[in-house]
């Protein structure tokens, strides 16, 4: 086999920050563009122009897309034209002989063709797929890509989120999202390509699991070879025959056997050590196949004692509620420089963690927070309704968000239901609370190695922590529900802070970790033009920093709870309840925030 050297992947630009390869294509940029169904079979062969422009990725609805409607439509299309010079850069011919054009993700529901060849169909608004395109139309160097989004604006079965179901933002929901809103790009891939990495470190064993999965069943004789480095040492390497298209192999790294070192390459918020990764595909012959790099982080998560432990420690989470929305581009992010910043705005503020909201956030935050040290929790955007339809759509999207996203060391806590969304009746109906049971344990079989949250907020069936949503604008109500082990121990049996059951299995949640994973929402907006709301509102910016650190005093006061959750980072249209404005503007100095944060004195 040959030598190969080691791919940067430390700019964060690329849409999937954990399989690089040289040579890929950004699609960004303008696009023809139409609202509505009309002339459908010619929009399909791609032989007309469309009537309008979109700047992709950012949804119609925005600003930043150029069209900025936000009235109800149920179906968009998008075509552009491929040159010779995307497929070029793309790599056709040089790095595979097969083109692929990812989708970072199309709300609702995907049709593409390429020169009115169906390349195939996706369902899910939140989740990425791939498509290949017919080599006969790859090779003639240009060619229509066109894209069919439909997304019933008022389809409550969908898992959708923070997107309203009403014709206007209201209460705490916004403006919806519909058709591309995350990177579309293209990237020529060999016939035997890497299609995902997963990889997963045992710390006490010191030791790294990779599963790899192929495009297709190797040949005879074909070898998989990975080699882990940090700078320039090589940490580990290993080389296997393979003969399946899924592989599953062990690494061993003897300098974690060193008990009083082990700890310098472990993964963590304040120490965010990440390990380069090299998987090469070696054919029969000794030709390399495919190439590609990748990273991982040496940290493990878990609970015991009523803690929530990080790398067998107890670690206090001090997270923050991200909604992940912009003004001017709304769900997507404005640029992949947003992401960085948004990552390292939050940490500025003296939080450890985030817990993305109700929203599958863009994987260049997760790299973000991989390479910058940020805790994320990992949510699935809800439905609003339970039936069958909307529990298939949930389970689909919710595997492959788990699939995706597990690789990231950031991530510690999975979260697919919270406050009882799309399950409004669990308290009551044993089929809904069977659904949050069955995802439990479903992301149990998908990934063992974190904790997964039943219903975040109330209503916990099973669950690994105990998390409550509580509004109390006073410290007096506040502090005391939270003091004392006693209090945290007569929870499960209890009715939580909104009137809600805190738990429907007490007996499966005794003893669990107990955080508090939203609180505060206080509203200080003087200069909106919308009617705003929050749970409290100040009066002046002495009154919002005095009211902030009285809640955070007062659950900074207990010695028994394993962590807290602020709502929220940011304003979000009506909900200005953020620690900055919409365009991340601190509410107060920044040095100020992160005190209260931390519990450090005035």
């Amino acid at each position: 086999m040959r030598e190969t050297s080691m791919m940067s992947t430390t700019d964060g630009t690329c849409p999937r920050p954990q399989l690089v390869r040289p040579q890929w294509h950004d699609l960004s940029g303008e696009w023809e563009f139409a609202i509505g169904d009309d002339d459908a079979p010619a929009r399909r062969a791609g032989d007309t122009a469309l009537p309008r422009h979109v700047r992709v990725p950012y949804p119609p609805e925005s600003a930043l897309s150029g069209i900025g409607d936000t009235s109800a439509y149920d179906v968009v299309w998008y075509r552009r034209t491929i040159t010779a010079d995307d497929v070029a850069t793309a790599g056709l011919g040089t790095q595979g002989d097969v083109l692929m054009v990812h989708f970072g993700a199309v709300d609702h529901d995907a049709q593409v063709w390429a020169d009115g060849h169906l390349l195939g169909t996706h369902t899910g608004g939140q989740t990425p797929f791939s498509l290949e395109v017919p080599a006969e139309i790859a090779r003639r160097g240009s060619f229509a890509l066109v894209v069919r989004a439909h997304d019933d604006p008022h389809d409550v079965s969908q898992p959708r989120g923070k997107q309203d179901w009403r014709d206007e933002p209201h209460s705490i929901w916004y403006h919806r999202t519909t058709g591309i809103w995350q990177p579309v790009w293209l990237e020529a891939v060999p016939r035997a390509a890497v299609v995902r990495l997963d990889w997963c470190s045992d710390v006490p064993r010191g030791t790294v699991d990779l599963t790899a999965l192929l495009a297709r069943r190797p040949e005879r004789g074909t070898r998989i070879a990975v080699e882990i480095t940090t700078g320039d040492e090589t940490l580990a390497r290993h080389e296997i025959e393979v003969d399946d298209p899924q592989v599953t192999l062990s690494l061993a790294l003897p300098r974690q056997a060193n008990g009083q070192a082990y700890e310098e390459l472990l993964w963590s918020p304040e120490r965010p050590t990440l390990l380069d990764a090299q998987v090469t595909v070696v054919g029969p012959d000794g030709s390399v196949l495919d190439d590609v790099a990748s990273y991982l982080g040496l940290r493990s998560c878990g609970e015991a004692d009523g803690r929530f432990l990080l790398n067998d420690r107890p670690y206090y989470v001090r997270s923050v509620l991200e909604q992940g929305y912009w003004p001017d581009s709304h769900l997507a992010a404005p640029s992949a420089d947003a992401l960085r910043d948004e990552v390292q705005l939050i940490k500025d503020l003296g939080f450890n963690a985030a817990r993305v909201h109700q929203k599958a956030e863009d994987p260049r935050f997760l790299y973000w927070a991989d390479r910058l040290g940020l805790l994320v929790w990992g949510e699935i955007a809800a439905p609003f309704t339970f039936t069958t339809r909307a529990v298939e759509r949930t389970v689909r999207e919710w595997t492959d968000l788990v699939l995706r996203d597990r690789s990231h060391p950031c991530i510690v806590t999975w979260v697919p239901v919270n406050e009882s969304w799309g399950v409004q009746h669990i308290a009551h109906d044993p089929a809904q609370q069977h659904l949050t049971r069955a995802l439990y344990h479903l992301t149990k079989a998908l990934d063992p190695t974190r904790p997964v949250i039943s219903n975040d907020g109330w209503e916990h069936t099973e669950s690994d922590l105990l998390t409550l949503h509580d509004y109390a604008s006073e410290r007096a109500v506040l502090e005391p529900r939270y003091a004392t082990a006693d209090a945290l121990a007569a929870l499960p049996g209890s009715i939580g802070p909104a009137g809600r059951r805190v738990a429907l299995l007490p007996s499966a949640v005794q003893g669990k970790p107990v955080m508090v994973t939203e609180f505060g929402g206080v509203t200080w907006a003087p200069d909106a033009d919308i009617d705003t709301w929050g749970y409290s509102v100040a009066g002046s910016p002495e009154d919002f920093e005095d009211r902030v650190r009285s809640l955070f005093d007062a659950l900074h006061a207990s010695p028994v709870l394993a962590g807290i959750c602020y709502t929220q980072l940011t304003d979000t249209l009506q909900e200005a309840n953020g620690l900055v404005d919409s365009h991340r503007k601190p509410k107060l100095p920044v040095e100020v925030i992160r005190s209260i944060v931390q519990g450090t004195p005035r």
